[in-house]
């Protein structure tokens, strides 16, 4: 997220495009065929352009091996919301000249519940248990796995080791760390009013032992562990432990501060890694890296990444079932690791040779191991909305953290009709 990554694990757009409201069943909503599932042939796989230079090496290895089945690239737009624009548009035509689609995380539940990728059950049934669990959560809505999990994300802590020595334990150890920090910003974050701020309220709400929706999709912003958490970060802003500039601050700005020697340390994706070790960073002989923290010890952090999901209307869903089951195996899984490109199988993490070439891997695997999917609700774009609107009413002093998580309730309740 160098700005191929970032754009892919950063910036999550929402879309202004509202989605058909279908059954909780996710079992239909354009009439898809389920039962044709051993079409084989060509196959069109669609992802949005930021990322397809990773996958473009493991789609010429596919069709060198299988020149009667070969996958057809469709790149789309760099911005997360055109690309999901322009899935939703041939989705809902019943089109099926897209076979598989990179999907957010964050779309996976609100396309099954549209009733527009084919349930990997059955004849489509596939192994999960060498992937992270988290990943594979991700890509389940109302116990059913909708689309297999390509590569993944979490949020790490970066860390100037000249200002900050040892890595904290906990929220606590973090807050301590910077009273030491003089004369610049010790902690820059996401906490300007876009995705990027859910991001940061739902580590800290789960990072407390609290969430925004429970199991069931109930909405939970106003138990005492969530509001607790909230609380921490809207403390931490006011007493300057989180940087000021944070409110203006998307993975951008986070990446400039960090990297630019500015800030003493930030929690950011694994992209910025790289641009902090570069020759040209200010800190390039001083980045260290470690899990996010909570109230009691490693933090939560939410979920990024890609699931590949078959479209109900696919003629081949056989082909497009084997082409996704390739691309995580473990060499294109390793692959996509010597990329900055986090693999969902988990043996990856453990390779000697890649963990000395990318330091952060160990962090990654153990923040990966506690990271939560965003919540799996065909509404999350209008969720999403009541919980940074509302954090930010809080964090700007407009309103209570009391007042804050009740008014995101009951606008999370509104969504959910």
């Amino acid at each position: 997220m160098a700005l191929q990554h970032k754009k892919l694990f950063a910036v999550l757009a929402v879309s202004g495009l509202t989605l058909a409201a279908c059954s909780d069943s996710g079992d239909g909503g354009n009439g898809g065929d389920v039962t044709n599932t051993d079409g084989r042939g060509e196959i069109t796989f669609a992802m949005g352009k930021n990322d397809t230079g990773k996958l473009r090496p493991i789609i010429d290895k596919w069709n060198e091996k299988h020149p009667d089945e070969k996958v057809n690239l469709q790149e789309l737009a760099g911005e997360a919301d055109a690309q999901r624009d322009t899935l939703v548009q041939s989705l809902q035509a019943g089109s099926s000249d897209i076979d598989v689609m990179a999907l957010d995380v964050v779309w996976t539940a609100q396309f099954a519940a549209n009733g527009w990728l084919a349930p990997l059950e059955g004849d489509l049934s596939v192994e999960t248990d060498g992937l992270l669990p988290a990943t594979v959560e991700s890509a389940t809505y109302n116990d059913k796995l909708y689309a297999l999990p390509q590569n993944t994300n979490a949020q790490l802590l970066f860390r100037n080791t000249e200002l900050v020595k040892d890595a904290p334990e906990n929220w606590d150890d973090l807050v301590k760390a910077c009273e030491a920090v003089k004369n610049q910003d010790c902690l820059t974050m996401t906490l300007k009013q876009y995705e990027g701020l859910t991001v940061s309220t739902a580590a800290f709400m789960d990072g407390w032992g609290g969430g925004i929706l429970d199991d069931q999709g109930n909405p939970t912003v106003t138990s005492d562990e969530s509001r607790e958490g909230l609380q921490a970060l809207v403390d931490a802003y006011k007493d300057g432990t989180i940087s000021k500039s944070s409110t203006g601050a998307t993975e951008e700005e986070t990446n400039l501060a960090f990297v630019g020697g500015n800030t003493a340390m930030a929690v950011n994706w694994p992209y910025m890694y790289d641009n902090a070790v570069a020759e040209d960073s200010a800190i390039k002989d001083k980045v260290e890296v470690s899990p996010l923290v909570g109230k009691d010890g490693v933090g939560v952090s939410t979920l990024g990444g890609y699931n590949n999901g078959i479209n109900i209307n696919s003629k081949n869903k056989a082909t497009a079932l084997d082409f996704i089951q390739f691309i995580i195996s473990e060499e294109n899984q390793k692959s996509f690791a010597e990329q900055s490109f986090p693999p969902v199988l988990a043996s990856i993490y453990d390779d000697a040779q890649l963990q000395e070439q990318f330091p952060y891997l160990e962090a990654l695997k153990k923040s990966l191991e506690n990271a939560k999917p965003r919540p799996a609700s065909p509404q999350y774009d209008s969720l999403s909305k009541a919980v940074m609107d509302n954090s930010t009413a809080a964090l700007t002093g407009d309103t209570s953290v009391e007042d804050a998580t009740t008014e995101m309730e009951k606008a999370i309740q509104n969504t959910q009709g």
